[in-house]
């Protein structure tokens, strides 16, 4: 069977996926650290202004960015709670489901994640190339 990688082999991938994920996790939070913020934290505010028109318009609700994030819903509700507590972020109930909260980006988390983009960029760059 060619193509089809030895158990052995597909093992040590998988183990070098995970070292490199473990590695740039920790450089991430380090340079993340000097903005006061957290690698997940980071994402956070990311997704937010990735997929936010400059009138800080797009909100989502904690399910969708937990699904993003790939944290559970209360370990990113408690996440999402301390960066309101920061006004980084404003929580609100959700239009069409009165149950649900949406998540928006406040000018304040707008500023920490231009101030913080360039160095997880730099992170990312430096640790994923494969050059």
């Amino acid at each position: 069977m060619t193509g089809v990688k030895s158990d052995h082999a597909l093992v040590e991938e998988w183990r070098e996926v995970l070292a490199l994920h473990a590695r740039t996790a920790c450089e991430l939070d380090r340079e993340l650290h000097q903005h006061g913020l957290g690698a997940s934290d980071f994402e956070v505010l990311d997704i937010l202004a990735e997929d936010s028109p400059d009138d800080g318009g797009c909100t989502f609700r904690v399910q969708e960015l937990a699904d993003r994030v790939h944290l559970s819903q209360s370990a990113l509700s408690r996440l999402v709670g301390r960066l309101e507590k920061d006004g980084l972020v404003s929580r609100g109930i959700c239009a069409e489901d009165r149950r649900g909260v949406r998540v928006s980006l406040t000018d304040a988390g707008r500023e920490r994640h231009a101030e913080a983009r360039p160095a997880q960029r730099a992170v990312l760059q430096r640790m994923l190339s494969r050059d």
